[in-house]
This record gives C-alpha cells, structure tokens and sequence, in this order.
C-alpha cells in the first residue's frame, strides 16, 4: 500500500504554508507532508526533511528530488533537531511538522520487525545502526523490567502475565513467536485490533526512546520557530498526545507555579499560544479511505510575537 499522509489539508491550514517559507518535516517519512508543503510554499519555499529511517530517507529523497535545492533531507533523530537545523541553516522558521506515526513501508517490510501478521526478526528501530533490538528486550530483560515496559507504554492491563509468558517462552526470535506468545494469554481478542498490540507497541517506544525524543524536541522546535511560526504535531496514542498537550499548556502560560504558591516565582514566561484548544482529527471520509489515520490526533501552536505576549 501507498503511504497517505494523514491530515493532510489540515496540517498545510494548520501551518499556514506560504510563498517563500522554511519549513521542518521533522520527520519526513515517504515524503507526502513535505511534497504538500513545498507545492503550497512554492516558487521559493524550502522545506528541511528529517528521519532517523534509512529507508525512508531514500524514498522521500526519490519523491522530492523534482523540487531541487528547495528541499534538504538528512537523516537524524529529530532529538537532534536544533543541531541538525542550524547546520543546515533553518533558523527562524515558519512552520515545523511531526508526524509521531510510522509509514506503510515500515509495517509491511517484515524485516523491520513491527508487523504482528508476517514473520520477521524483532527488531523494531527506525535506525538499525544502533541501540538495542526488540529481541535484545524480549531475551534478556528481567521479568519484572519488562512486565514494566508493557504496562508503562502499552497500557496493557495483563502486562505481568504477558513477561511471564515470554520469559518461560524464550528464546523468542521472530514476529510471530512473539505475538503467539502473548495472545495465549490474552486470548484471540476482539474487535479490530490484534491481541498482541499494546505489546508491540511498547516494546517499539521503549527501543527507540520515543516518548523521550519527543520530550527533548518539543522545546527545540519552538525555539527554532520565528515569532508567528507555527509547531504542528500528529500523534497516534495517549502517551504521546499528553506529553505534547502538557507541553503546549505549560510553554502557554506565563506562570507555572504550584497552584498552592500565593506569588510567582518561577519566573516562566509564555512562548506559544494554543491554535487547536481540542485536537483535530479526521473526518469520517478520511479514516474510510485510510483506516490507519482513525487514532491520529492533529495539536497546533504558535510562537507568540513577543516573549510573554501574545
């Protein structure tokens, strides 16, 4: 299947691409956000594209490469994106985009490791030259750590009971073992989602620290921004959509003193103000045509003008 970049019209709205902009994908994927943003930004618009994939580098580098100089992509992690942006010169930018998801080329390789239904090797990194595999958790974490893991990033309620049951089940080296594994505990399941995925999941955030590099970006990306740039981030999963909620209400508020603090002290001052009080999701027409975009959740902000303004 095509990759579909979800929310499409509405992240080029939420952005307000123009003529002329900079632009940060910070993680750009197979390139369908960045080629609407550099079609919307044209004749001069330049977009900065970001993936820490090897694979997807390649393929948004084939998809852009009719845009010419106007489009840069390197490969990083977007925890590093105030390093890899300065180096590449986008300073006071207009508009920097996260798509928290993974793209089809991802699920369906099962040599990456994410697909519960086609065997595959665990492994689970975006960047498969370095840190530690899926297979590096499931083998030899202890029990209790990654009873952890599951319950922490899965939010999966039988969590002890699935570490249990891998544990007494290793070695387990593929896809498939694994979620064979985990649904003799929790049963075929119901519904559309596979009884294995909140332990898949997991164990994909903790291999790639995702919740931690979304935590060191944020305040990167608004530091990048220029005064009424704008910071848009689609996520897929609460863990991830708190951490930017908490985010955007905190870089909003001039104040963030306990509540039982009768006088400021922190001396916090305001840097955005929220575009999407509530988050904006698809349409019912778009998660029929993409089924996989029915989770995302689309949160904007802007960099206010003046430092404690809006």
């Amino acid at each position: 299947m095509p990759h579909i970049p979800v929310l499409l019209n509405e992240v080029i709205e939420g952005l307000t691409v123009k003529p002329g902009g900079l632009y940060i994908d910070a993680t750009v994927g197979a390139g369908g956000h960045a080629e609407a943003i550099l079609e919307a930004s044209s004749p001069d618009g330049c977009l900065l594209g970001i993936d820490a994939d090897e694979e997807a580098v390649r393929l948004a580098s084939e998809k852009l490469a009719r845009f010419g100089d106007r489009v840069v992509i390197v490969r990083a992690n977007f925890s590093d994106l105030a390093f890899v942006a300065r180096r590449e010169g986008f300073i006071e930018v207009d508009g920097i985009l996260f798509d928290l998801g993974f793209a089809s080329f991802q699920i369906e390789n099962p040599e990456r490791g994410f697909s519960l239904y086609a065997d595959g090797p665990l492994d689970m990194r975006y960047d498969r030259s370095k840190g530690f595999s899926a297979y590096h958790l499931v083998n030899r974490l202890k029990e209790k750590e990654l009873a952890e893991i599951i319950r922490r990033y899965g939010e999966e309620p039988k969590a002890h009971r699935i570490a249990r049951a891998i544990v007494r089940a290793r070695p387990i080296r593929t896809t498939l073992e694994l979620a064979r594994v985990v649904e003799q505990v929790t049963g075929p399941g119901r519904g559309r989602l596979h009884p294995a995925t909140r332990t898949f999941l997991a164990l994909r955030i903790a291999v790639n620290d995702e919740l931690g590099a979304l935590r060191a970006a944020l305040p990167q990306a608004v530091e990048l921004l220029a005064p009424g740039g704008r910071l848009a981030v689609i996520s897929f999963h609460s863990l991830e959509d708190r951490i930017v909620k908490e985010f955007f209400r905190r870089e909003s508020r001039d104040c963030i003193c306990p509540p039982e603090v009768p006088v400021c002290c922190c001396g916090h001052k305001a840097t955005i103000r929220v575009i999407t009080p509530k988050p904006i999701r698809p349409s019912p027409e778009e998660v029929e045509a993409n089924p996989r975009s029915r989770s995302a959740r689309l949160r904007i902000a802007e960099k206010i003008t003046q430092k404690g303004g809006g």
